[in-house]
Parts: structure tokens; C-alpha cells; sequence
């Protein structure tokens, strides 16, 4: 199924969920803000948001530095 992750499509595996997006790209998922389709995923629903073909996903990563 197609997605569009970060302006990016691409193919993914049917009924995904987020956290397992997050695991694919190698992110850790603490230091991730999702957003789905226009909509916040908040951080406990990683793992029961399932995607949806032709869903829309900003993953924002938080950077530290100075």
C-alpha cells in the first residue's frame, strides 16, 4: 500500500502502524512527534494507529543542541 511519509511516497506493507514505520526508518519513537492525516498521534497510540493506504505522515524529530 502507498503512504506518504515526510513529502515522500512510499510502499509499506499493509495495515501498518505507526510504531512499526518509526522501527522501519530507525527512529526512536521518544524522540518522535507523528502527525497523521492532519492529526497529532499522540506517543500511546504508536502502537494501535494503523495507517491507511494513501495516508498522509510527518514524523518531526526533536534535535538538541545549541
Amino acid at each position: 500500500m502507498r503512504i506518504v511519509c515526510n513529502g515522500e511516497e512510499r510502499e509499506v506493507d499493509r495495515d501498518i502502524r505507526v510504531a512499526e514505520l518509526i522501527r522501519t526508518l530507525e527512529l526512536d519513537p521518544a524522540l518522535v512527534v507523528v502527525e497523521c492525516d492532519g492529526d497529532i498521534v499522540i506517543r500511546d497510540e504508536f502502537e494501535s494507529h494503523t495507517l491507511k493506504e494513501g495516508s498522509v505522515v510527518e514524523l518531526f524529530r526533536f534535535v538538541g543542541g545549541g
